[in-house]
């Protein structure tokens, strides 16, 4: 009996930490997201995967940042006033390095009905205190890289391409220049410590079959799906730009094909349980992880936020359960990555 408990012990220990907890932003509860400074904090709560959000420069540098625009995570406003387009956005592709680099870097704020700054997470890192810069793909590799070194750990890149489909509007090949930068660096095939997601399908589609061949590599890719109506997506068919229909990834019947492009899929979390039941607060696993398995595709949902919970469960603990466990997902993003290797350590030795 004691052997047997032992043995459930170690199986248990094997299950949590095969589970990756991959820092959303790098550990962006912490510090301004993106930021150099997040992602050593993110490294040194000990992840397996740090995450990079790339958009291109109007010189073709891969910038490290989350939106299209720089609005509400710098004081380009104040820089740059007049170079905002019709939209009432600041684009990054629209200003060099040099530009980028003279930007004060801030937590995520959203503007008031008097037009003042107002922290989007209030309880996270003050707006308007220290100086954080914008960052290239190339500087964060080399950083990460050099850590691997000097600390003997090999931690990953998790890359995103923003909006492929956007760039390609502008003239650039975003795809392609990120993979000859990861090629550069030494990121080539499936060992790669590397993943690369995009929520644009079509386009990772054309990596698959295309690029990758072109440059002689195969890492792993991602399929990122959302929801409809966040129109993240757009594919040109029947002569024009059309929102992307999501409902393709999400059906079981063509995971086959999808698995022949995609290592994995990288669903919004809520995308694992019984939307039915949710309405009552119930969280009942659905059968997407099972789904995605049977073709040996992994599951990497996004985004566990200790400060934005939902309203069915009581703590992250919970939801870090619910997501990986309940629902069996293989990893999951967070913008907490201490409070998720913690979860994973607490689990494993119970």
């Amino acid at each position: 009996m004691k052997r047997l408990f032992l043995i459930l012990i170690l199986y248990t220990n094997i299950l949590a930490s095969d589970k990756l907890i991959i820092a959303h932003r790098g550990a962006s509860a912490y510090l301004p997201e993106h930021t150099l400074e997040s992602k050593v904090l993110a490294y040194a709560m000990g992840v397996p995967y740090i995450e990079q959000d790339l958009a291109m420069s109007k010189d073709n540098h891969l910038i490290v940042i989350h939106d299209l625009y720089l609005d509400t995570i710098s004081d380009v406003a104040e820089r740059f006033p007049h170079r905002k387009r019709k939209d009432g956005h600041y684009y990054v592709i629209d200003f060099t390095l040099k530009e980028l680099k003279t930007l004060n870097m801030n937590e995520v704020f959203i503007l008031d009905k008097k037009g003042l700054k107002q922290a989007k997470y209030p309880e996270r890192f003050p707006l308007n205190r220290a100086h954080f810069t914008i960052n290239t793909f190339e500087e964060e590799i080399e950083l990460i890289q050099g850590l691997n070194k000097t600390l003997g750990k090999d931690v990953g890149l998790y890359v995103e391409t923003k909006r492929p489909w956007f760039h390609k509007q502008e003239g650039k090949d975003i795809s392609k220049a990120t993979l000859e930068v990861l090629k550069k660096y030494g990121y080539t095939n499936k060992n790669s410590k590397v993943y690369f997601q995009s929520f644009d399908y079509p386009d990772l589609v054309r990596v698959k079959k295309e690029l990758l061949p072109q440059l002689n590599m195969d890492i792993k890719l991602v399929a990122l799906i959302g929801l409809n109506d966040w129109e993240e997506t757009f594919e040109y068919k029947d002569g024009k730009w059309q929102n992307y229909d999501f409902s393709y990834l999400l059906n079981a019947k063509n995971y086959g094909e999808i698995s022949k492009i995609a290592d994995a899929l990288g669903p919004t979390y809520t995308l694992l349980f019984d939307a039915e039941k949710l309405k009552d607060k119930k969280v009942v696993a659905n059968d997407f992880v099972k789904n995605a398995h049977q073709y040996k595709m992994k599951v990497h949902p996004y985004t566990i936020r200790a400060d934005a919970l939902p309203d069915y469960v009581k703590d992250v603990n919970e939801l870090f359960e619910a997501v990986l466990f309940k629902a069996g997902a293989d990893g999951v993003f967070t913008d907490f990555p201490d409070l998720g290797i913690k979860f994973l350590e607490q689990k494993g030795s119970k």
